[in-house]
């Protein structure tokens, strides 16, 4: 018996030396390669790029990984009972490591020959998403034992739980219990009950298998484990137990919800950050601030909509997006199921045509009534130009099992729509420092993410003209300078070839001021301004505005308006009208803020004085860089000294200029927005050949809107559509709302200009008793005298000046 004893003794000895050996040197050979646990301290989890609004509203977040990291101050300690009741029960006991666990996961391996459990603590579970793979086998799992050790050795208990509940992955892309509960419930961890607690507390165990989208009953039967073990470790009383058992699995998935519309807006900041940050814009947890304010981009949002809208039902009704008649409710329901809501215009499926109306199915089960009076503009649609007879009844309309488009109003009432074929882009630049205020790329970024805005380069028509009568005023000519409206023709002897440009109405007015010329949008007159002052002295001047030379036209057409360029281009180039003559490059991201809300990047973009009563003269220097999107300088760079704008543009030449362009509205072809009831607005319709560009560019010195409207591919908008019926609405819908309740403001009129009477027959200075005469701005130094003080043969100020390289020419 003794000497059966002594074995055993020696035995046990034998097999604990061997094991602390063991140990030993597996600690020996992996101690050396571990990380530091002083690490865990700085480490920096991934959090996705979130960008905002002006006025701190959510616009979009971008990234992987859903995370919002929590301090353990501000996690519900009925979590922290619910988490360590399902994980780790003896947590505030051990030392990282639980022997208990590590033999009942020893046993259960030599029972079945496969690894059922790997005995971690939340220590231990810490170290291995931290440092460690996934790896099953024994040298990881004796370097997460030693991690362990390290970690409680040098961290505190509640910062081993915050690493802990900030890192694990808790599906559906939640990372960390915070993000876990917006995901699932749509509130913070602190605004759940105990029950959803426990349900979030059971998904680290394995995410998919008890995910309560995926399998609710697992998800209940799991939560309901937990509640037991809170209720047997006496965490919770009875009272408690029974009501969480007795409450539903009501887990839904949320995603973050934008609290402003704006995804181009958002889609345009990501890849500035993307630009800066590369890869590291996504997991970083930049908080990117826009220059755009909430309430002027919900304008603009509504403006573009309801313009397309408006747009396409004066060209009829092209049909049901498909037919399903026969099917049932469930049927059309599984269809909608499919259907996304497109520029807010609901899917729905006629169920019944009455007389008064129709009802349809929408994807929310109900049947809606649709009335009669919202149906009636669907005249067939034939082509562009044309539409077929007038309804007369709802049954004209629709058939049952169309699937149509609806628009929800704010009452509930539904009216009877479709997705517009048309697009359009509107963008508001703040002049004096050229921060994007709104902006849209088109109908819908679900129909399209083409940011029509920022990538479309489509021909401005006549809303180009301003930077060639600009041109013209700083080379001698007045706003009361008289050209000839007359039929010319352009002959290339080499290609032999003849072009004829006209007006849109094929009428021509004779002599006709610059001023009348210009807001009644003569084409000819400025062909002649381009011809008498010089391609390639207007390319040189006009290239000061931020457009590229090199993508400018080298012919008269440029002064049609031929040049491709895009809106945020041709906005930044008229922003030096509406500020008093300044160079202002167009920008979006007003500030970027690390995860900690550190400022690294704040923008100071070139600016105009605020003194702008002087009036220089302004040379035309040779090159200048085109008008993009600003790319400001790298993080942290921007001086904190305020950047002085260029002068581009003599103030008086500006100020004049927007004297013309306000005569536009009062008189011309923006005279549309005279109902807006406000004294300082300027601006400039722009149409192209056969109508498939329709534009407006207009402002006051609070903002400058400029607005396109046309087909992707590019086709006649309508006979009958311009500048002035399709663009100009949606410019004025916004500026409306923009303008609201604020006092009219123009640019102060500058020094050195001067009012005279003028003759309208010649275009010089009224002797008086001239009849019909009126009053007009002059520069000082171009000043037309009176008739009678010139002398025979002499030149008249401000009249025209030859042509540097005018092509082959006849008049007649």
């Amino acid at each position: 018996m003794m000497r059966l004893l002594k074995f055993f003794w020696w035995l046990c000895v034998t097999v604990f030396c061997g094991l602390l050996l063991s140990f030993s040197g597996a600690y020996l050979y992996l101690s050396p390669g571990l990380p530091s646990v002083e690490s865990l301290r700085s480490i920096q989890l991934q959090i996705p790029l979130r960008v905002y609004s002006s006025d701190a509203k959510l616009i979009a977040e971008f990234g992987e990984m859903r995370r919002s990291p929590i301090r353990f101050a501000d996690i519900p300690p009925d979590f922290i009972t619910a988490l360590l009741s399902a994980e780790d029960d003896n947590f505030a006991n051990h030392y990282g490591v639980d022997l208990t666990s590590l033999m009942r996961a020893a046993t259960q391996l030599l029972k079945s020959g496969q690894i059922q459990t790997g005995g971690s603590t939340i220590t231990m579970q810490v170290a291995k998403n931290y440092f460690l793979t996934s790896e099953r086998s024994f040298s990881r799992k004796i370097s997460e034992i030693l991690l362990a050790l390290q970690i409680e050795r040098e961290l505190s208990k509640d910062e081993i739980l915050e690493l802990y509940v900030n890192k694990i992955y808790l599906g559906n892309r939640a990372y960390g219990i915070e993000a876990a509960a917006q995901v699932y419930y749509g509130k913070s961890i602190r605004d759940l009950s105990l029950a959803q607690m426990a349900m979030i507390a059971g998904l680290p165990k394995a995410p998919s298998r008890f995910n309560p989208l995926v399998n609710p009953t697992r998800s209940k039967e799991r939560r309901d484990w937990i509640l037991g073990r809170m209720y047997k470790l006496g965490k919770i009383d009875e009272a408690r137990y029974q009501a969480a058992l007795n409450e539903p699995i009501d887990a839904s998935y949320h995603v973050p919800t934008p609290e402003l519309n704006a995804p181009y807006v958002a889609e345009m900041a990501r890849a500035e950050m993307v630009g800066r940050y590369g890869s590291e814009a996504y997991t970083e947890g930049f908080h990117v601030t826009t220059t755009v304010p909430s309430h002027l981009q919900e304008a603009a949002n509504t403006a573009v909509r309801q313009g397309l809208i408006s747009y396409d039902q004066r060209h009829g009704y092209r049909g049901p997006e498909t037919r399903l008649p026969g099917m049932t409710r469930e049927t059309w329901q599984l269809e909608l199921a499919k259907q996304k809501s497109i520029g807010g215009l609901e899917p729905a499926i006629v169920t019944q045509v009455e007389k008064s109306g129709i009802l349809v199915l929408t994807r929310s089960g109900q049947e809606e009534t649709i009335a009669w009076d919202s149906m009636k503009w669907a005249r067939p649609f034939l082509n562009t130009n044309s539409l077929g007879p007038r309804p007369q009844q709802p049954g004209d309309v629709v058939q049952i099992g169309d699937l149509i488009r609806v628009q929800r109003q704010q009452d509930g009432t539904l009216l009877f729509s479709q997705i517009p074929a048309a697009q359009s882009a509107l963008v508001s630049l703040d002049p004096q420092n050229g921060a994007i205020r709104a902006l849209v790329g088109g109908f819908s970024f679900e129909q399209s993410n083409y940011n029509r805005a920022a990538q479309a380069k489509r021909q401005p028509g006549s809303s180009f003209k301003p930077f060639i009568y600009s041109a013209a005023l700083d080379r001698g000519y007045t706003a009361a300078t008289l050209v000839n409206d007359a039929p010319i023709v352009f002959v290339d002897e080499y290609l032999d070839q003849v072009w004829r440009p006209k007006n849109d109405t094929n009428t021509f007015l004779g002599p006709i001021r610059l001023r009348e010329a210009l807001y009644r949008s003569r084409n000819l007159v400025s062909i002649r301004l381009l011809q008498a002052i010089g391609i390639e002295y207007a390319l040189n001047y006009i290239e000061h505005f931020g457009f590229n030379k090199q993508e400018l036209p080298r012919n008269f057409s440029l002064a049609l308006g031929t040049a491709n360029l895009t809106p945020l281009e041709i906005a930044g180039g008229w922003s030096a009208f509406a500020n008093g003559g300044y160079k202002v490059q167009p920008y979006l991201v007003e500030q970027i803020n690390s995860r900690n809300g550190d400022s690294l990047y704040i923008a100071n973009p070139a600016s105009v004085p605020h003194d702008t009563s002087v009036a220089p003269q302004v040379p035309i220097p040779q090159t200048v860089a085109s008008a993009t999107l600003s790319s400001p300088a790298d993080p942290g760079s921007a001086s904190s000294q305020p950047v002085v704008a260029e002068r581009i543009l003599d103030a008086r030449t500006a100020y004049i200029m927007t004297s013309m362009l306000q005569d536009v509205i009062k008189r011309g072809t923006g005279r549309r927005a005279l109902v807006m009831g406000r004294s300082d607005l300027a601006g400039k319709t722009g149409t192209t050949n056969e109508s498939k560009d329709s534009w407006f560019s207009g402002y006051n010195a609070d903002y400058l809107t400029t607005v396109w409207a046309g087909f992707d591919q590019p086709e006649s908008l309508g006979r009958h559509e311009f500048g002035g019926t399709v663009a100009l609405p949606i410019w004025m819908d916004y500026m409306s709302a923009a303008l609201k309740d604020k006092p009219a403001h123009l640019p102060t009129e500058p020094e050195g200009l001067l009012t005279l009477r003028v003759d309208p027959l010649s275009g010089r200075a009224a002797t008086p008793g001239t009849p019909n005469a009126y009053f007009e701005l002059f520069k000082s130094e171009d000043s037309p005298p009176p008739m009678s003080e010139l002398e025979p043969g002499s030149s008249i100020p401000g009249s025209p000046l030859p042509a540097d390289d005018a092509a082959p020419i006849d008049l007649f």
